[in-house]
């Protein structure tokens, strides 16, 4: 009877330990070159060419979260650059953010060229939207000490409606054959 508390007792345990460690984001990968080898990765298999970390966009997205940290709302900034926004707690990092959205991938469909099953994936095109090569991010703590906002901007923008992100080495060789 001792054992069989004692096993269910450590199970719980384990059970709750993990909980939490999948729960609570990590409090590393805070710097660019975090967040830029998130978004590059997701790049490269798809056969999109890396993206650089540009200062001066960053300093566009820094100057953005600032004046979003008091309500920490997910609201896009009327710019020229793309754009995508996430909030998370804890220490959330901004290649935590990153990997938010290229979490999207399984809701783009190439064929259709669209998001599937009523699901968000717009995050995940921008991110590699193939002729975004530049990249800005930032990161604040909002002002209720719970969330932290992370904003990421790209150059030039991406997104356009009946274009598709990035070209499979396939349909770029048919399409080639057909214009001649």
């Amino acid at each position: 009877m001792t054992a069989n508390i004692l096993s269910i007792s450590l199970s719980l345990l384990c059970f709750l330990s993990s909980a939490f460690l999948v729960i609570l984001p990590s409090h590393g990968q805070n710097s660019p070159q975090d967040c830029l080898n998130v978004h590059n990765a997701a790049r490269s298999k798809v056969g999109v060419g890396p993206m650089t970390w540009d200062n001066t966009v960053a300093a566009y997205a820094l100057n953005y979260a600032n004046q979003r940290k008091g309500d920490c709302n997910l609201i896009h900034s009327n710019t020229d650059y793309g754009e995508n926004l996430a909030k998370g707690y804890g220490n959330f990092s901004g290649a935590e953010a990153a990997s938010l959205w290229v979490a999207e991938k399984p809701y783009y469909d190439y064929h259709q060229d669209a998001c599937v099953g009523g699901r968000e994936c717009l995050h995940y095109t921008q991110v590699v939207w193939r002729d975004s090569v530049r990249v800005g991010c930032a990161r604040v703590q909002c002002l209720n000490k719970l969330w932290w906002f992370v904003i990421c901007n790209y150059d030039p923008t991406g997104n356009y409606v009946g274009e598709r992100p990035y070209h499979r080495a396939l349909d770029y060789v048919v399409s080639v054959n057909h214009q001649k």
